[in-house]
């Protein structure tokens, strides 16, 4: 009943929404001269923050119109190349004919929708031909079209990495490392034409065991059947997938804020100063990111059971027991993809050394075709968005690529 009690207070937040908006419409309007006021602008700041808890956060567009490749602005086509029921794969294609290498993006499905990486896609396709899994929305896919578990996930890369064909580079941020790993050894392994030149990994889950922190502690502190029976809900019958049993992103957004509350409480009460001191810049860059933090999906619920049991409580990949459709995985396969770690000093969600852990587990990539890099002063969300992404591990990655194209 939980997500039926959340859906019903999240439909009577959004009418109390549209009458604070009038409200405070009516509060700013120019002609009204109670507007410029000390308390005016207290109550127009109390509004406005009144406003946006009442929203509901829909998906945001990536929105990317163009990118400049040799001095010159390229107009982008986003465009949907394969279809499928749990995810699209979009190609940002560029209008150019500079041959820019190709670099396949698998996208985290642990709650935030792919836009999450607007920004990291901003910077890639200065030096790329990017294409990213657009992850959907499980309360949105009807019962018809079936399940969704851990090993469809490792189908789905394996079908996107055909698709866009050879001399792929791949670059999989945070909990798709695991998959993305499985999917190159299962390529590899058939001497496939679409196994990746390269895969780059980041901030990714390959031996929780490393330096476990509070999330890979509260993981394996709790038995499959604890999760299954507290976190694992029905979707209502409103939306396109009702019925289908789910991991609620509202739960998962829950989970995100408390990891972080007094930051999310500064950064709200520093909002309402802006509001009330009239700073619009400050305003717009809160809002911008609210606008995608707050802004979630549902996980089917045997995908997010099987990687909680595989990844974070077994280790299944780094214990040698990983298996996809009843077969053990062969890491030791890759021989011809070169394969590059990254992790940030600072990152509270993948501890030092859980990602590096691929390194070893990769025999079969001889150690000229390896890199390994921890970046100081850089927390989970550095590793893939902000100045020191831009700044210097997007270089390095596109640095790493060009020596292995």
């Amino acid at each position: 009943m939980m997500y039926q009690t959340y859906d019903l207070y999240s439909r009577s937040a959004e009418m109390m929404n549209g009458f604070i908006s009038v409200n405070q419409q009516l509060l700013t309007h120019p002609f009204n001269p109670f507007s410029n006021t000390l308390l005016g602008k207290s109550i127009n700041a109390a509004l406005d923050s009144a406003y946006h808890h009442t929203k509901v956060y829909d998906k945001q567009p990536f929105d990317i119109k163009t990118t400049i490749i040799d001095g010159e602005t390229v107009n982008i086509d986003e465009q949907v190349i394969l279809a499928k029921p749990f995810c699209n794969l979009i190609h940002f294609k560029q209008d150019t004919k500079v041959q820019q290498p190709k670099l396949f993006l698998v996208a985290p499905l642990s709650g935030h929708h792919a836009t999450l990486l607007k920004a990291t896609i901003e910077r890639l396709i200065l030096d790329h031909d990017v294409y990213i899994t657009d992850w959907l929305d499980a309360k949105n896919v009807p019962l018809s079209e079936g399940n969704f578990d851990f090993d469809d996930y490792v189908t789905y890369l394996i079908e996107f990495m055909k698709e866009i064909g050879e001399d792929t580079h791949v670059l999989a941020v945070c909990q798709p490392a695991v998959q993305a790993l499985i999917a190159t050894a299962v390529l590899a392994k058939d001497k496939d034409a679409a196994t990746p030149k390269s895969l780059t990994i980041i901030a990714g889950p390959i031996d929780t065991s490393i330096n476990p922190n509070e999330l890979n502690k509260y993981a394996s502190s709790k038995d499959l059947s604890w999760f299954e029976n507290n976190v694992i809900m029905t979707v209502p019958e409103r939306f396109p997938g009702a019925g289908r049993k789910v991991y609620p992103g509202f739960i998962q957004l829950t989970s995100f804020m408390a990891m972080n509350i007094e930051n999310h409480v500064k950064k709200h009460t520093d909002y309402f100063g802006h509001v009330f001191h009239g700073k619009e810049d400050k305003q717009e860059s809160h809002r911008d990111f609210y606008d995608e933090y707050l802004a979630v999906l549902d996980l089917n619920s045997e995908f997010y059971l099987e990687t909680l049991d595989r990844v974070f409580i077994n280790q299944d990949l780094a214990n040698g027991k990983m298996t996809y459709h009843g077969e053990l995985v062969d890491l030791s396969a890759i021989t011809d993809t070169a394969l590059h770690t990254i992790e940030g000093k600072n990152d509270d969600i993948c501890s030092l050394g859980q990602t590096q852990a691929a390194q070893a587990l990769c025999s079969g990539i001889p150690e000229q075709n390896k890199l390994d890099q921890v970046f100081d002063g850089v927390g989970h969300f550095g590793t893939f968005s902000g100045s020191a992404f831009r700044e210097r591990i997007a270089p390095s990655i596109a640095e790493f690529i060009q020596k292995h194209k």
